[in-house]
C-alpha cells in the first residue's frame, strides 16, 4: 500500500503544473459544436443576433453571414470565470469582398449578456472588463486593439475611442483560407495576448478579477464580412474553488461522522488535491478489533480509488488538449506546405522576371544601336545638304563688278534724263508777266 501511494503521488507531482479543461467555458473541442439533442444551439451559451439569428453548424458559428449587410451577432457564457489564472483559444475567420469591413470583439465582461448583448465597443456603452477588437483600423488592414473598463466610461459617447487602447498590433487576418488563433494568457496580474502564435502585446499591470464571462460579438456595416467561431476553448492550472470548497464541506461531513478517527477522500478533479487528502499511516497497534482493521482497509482502499481515479480525469484531460493539438499542429504543417508550394510559384515566378530583364536589356542594346546608326545617317544628310544649299546660294547671288556696274549705269541714265528734262525746259516759250 505504501509502495502504490509512493507511485501515485510521483505521478501527481509529475502532472501538477498541467492545464485542466473548464468544460462549462469551452465548445468545438468535441468532434460536432452543436449536439443532435438540440441542434442550432452550443451546451452553455446563448446564441443571438439582429436582424438575423447566427447558423449555429455542426463545427462552426456563422456569426455574419457573406452578402447580408447590417448584421449583429453575439455568443455568450452562460457560467463565470472562477479563476485567477487561466488560458482562452478562439479560433476564428474572416472572409468578404475587397472593400467589405465590419469587427469581431471577445469580451471578457461582468454581466455581459445583460449590459453588452450583441454590440460592439464603438457601440456598447458602460461596461466593466476587458474587450479586444479585430478589425480595419485607420485602413491598415488588420488591427487587434485591447480596452479595459471599470464600468465609469460609457464608450458610446466617448468621442476617441481609440486613445483608450491599452495594447495593439497589426494583424493579416481576412481572406487567409484558415482560422485565425488568438490566445489569451492571464496569471498573477500579467496578462498576454498571441495570434497565430505571435506575441501581439502584454502587460504586468493587468489582474481581472473573477466572475467575468466570456463572449464573443461581431458588428458589420453595409458591406459585410464574413465572420465565422470554430472554438472556443478555456484552461487553467486550478480547478473551481466552488468545486473545491463543498468537496472539502463533505470530507469534514464524513469525518465527523466518523469521529475524527477515518478520511474518505474523493471527488477531487485535482490529483494534488486528493493526495492532499490522504489517510496518515497509523501502528497496527491502534486496532484492536477486526472491524476497525476492515473499516482502515476499506477507507485506504476507496482513498486509493479516488486518487487513481484524479489521475485519471487528469489524463483524460490531457488527451484531449493533446488532440486538439495534434490537429492544430497538423492544420500548421497543411498550412507550410501550402506555403512551401506558393514558393515554388514564386521561383517560377523569379525565373520569368530574369528573363524578362534580359530581353529588355537585349532590346535596350539593340535600340541604342539603331538610334545612334540613325543619328549618324541623319547628320551626314543634313551636312550634304547644307553644303549643297550654300553652292546654290553663291551661284544665285552677283558678283560685285555687276554691282557696281549697276549703280553707275543708274546714276548715268538717271543723270541723262535730269539734263534733258532741263535742256527741254529751257528751249520751250518764255512767259511774261
Amino acid at each position: 500500500m505504501r509502495t502504490a501511494s509512493l507511485v501515485l503521488a510521483a505521478l501527481a507531482a509529475g502532472l501538477g503544473q498541467a492545464q485542466y479543461l473548464i468544460n462549462e467555458l469551452s465548445f468545438g473541442i468535441d468532434s460536432k459544436l452543436s449536439h443532435d439533442e438540440s441542434p442550432g444551439t452550443i451546451p452553455h451559451y446563448h446564441v443571438n443576433g439582429q436582424p438575423n439569428r447566427p447558423d449555429v453548424l455542426s463545427n462552426k458559428v456563422i456569426l455574419t453571414p457573406m452578402g447580408i449587410g447590417n448584421q449583429r451577432a453575439s455568443i455568450w457564457g452562460e457560467r463565470t470565470l472562477q479563476r485567477d489564472d487561466w488560458v482562452a483559444d478562439i479560433d476564428f475567420r474572416a472572409n468578404g469582398p475587397e472593400r467589405a469591413s465590419g469587427n469581431i470583439n471577445i469580451w471578457l465582461a461582468k454581466d455581459g449578456r445583460a449590459t453588452v448583448q450583441e454590440n460592439s465597443v464603438y457601440t456598447v456603452g458602460r461596461f466593466e472588463g476587458l474587450v479586444l477588437v479585430i478589425d480595419q483600423y485607420g485602413g491598415s488592414g488588420g488591427m487587434l486593439r485591447g480596452f479595459l473598463n471599470d464600468g465609469t466610461k460609457d464608450y458610446a459617447h466617448q468621442t476617441n475611442i481609440d486613445a483608450l487602447a491599452f495594447g495593439h498590433c497589426q494583424v493579416s487576418y481576412r481572406n487567409l483560407g484558415r482560422p485565425s488563433q488568438i490566445k489569451l494568457h492571464h496569471a498573477g496580474g500579467h496578462f498576454k495576448v498571441e495570434i497565430d502564435g505571435h506575441k501581439c502585446f502584454e502587460s504586468d499591470k493587468i489582474a481581472l478579477p473573477q466572475g467575468y464571462t466570456f463572449g464573443i460579438t461581431a458588428a458589420t456595416p453595409e458591406n459585410p464580412d464574413s465572420f465565422e467561431i470554430f472554438k472556443l476553448t478555456v484552461m487553467s492550472e486550478t480547478v473551481d474553488p466552488r468545486h473545491t470548497q463543498q468537496t472539502n464541506n463533505n470530507n469534514n461531513n464524513n469525518q465527523n461522522n466518523q469521529n475524527n478517527q477515518q478520511a474518505a477522500p474523493g471527488g477531487f478533479d485535482n490529483p494534488e488535491d486528493a493526495f492532499k487528502q490522504s489517510i496518515p499511516d497509523k501502528s497496527a497497534d491502534t486496532f484492536q478489533t477486526s472491524a476497525q482493521q476492515f473499516a482502515d482497509l476499506h477507507n485506504r482502499l476507496q482513498s486509493t480509488y479516488h486518487q487513481l481515479a484524479a489521475v485519471y480525469r487528469s489524463v483524460t484531460a490531457h488527451h484531449a488538449v493533446d488532440e486538439q493539438r495534434h490537429k492544430e499542429v497538423q492544420e500548421m504543417v497543411q498550412n507550410i506546405r501550402a506555403d512551401l508550394k506558393r514558393l515554388d510559384k514564386v521561383d517560377s515566378l523569379e525565373r520569368t522576371v530574369e528573363d524578362l530583364k534580359r530581353d529588355v536589356a537585349s532590346l535596350r542594346d539593340t535600340l541604342d544601336r539603331r538610334i545612334s546608326s540613325h543619328e549618324t545617317s541623319f547628320r551626314g544628310a543634313l551636312t550634304d545638304h547644307h553644303r549643297q544649299l550654300s553652292e546654290r546660294m553663291a551661284d544665285s547671288i552677283p558678283g560685285h563688278g555687276k554691282l557696281i556696274f549697276i549703280l553707275i549705269g543708274t546714276q548715268v541714265v538717271l543723270a541723262g534724263v535730269y539734263i534733258v528734262y532741263k535742256r527741254r525746259k529751257m528751249a520751250g516759250p518764255k512767259k511774261y508777266l
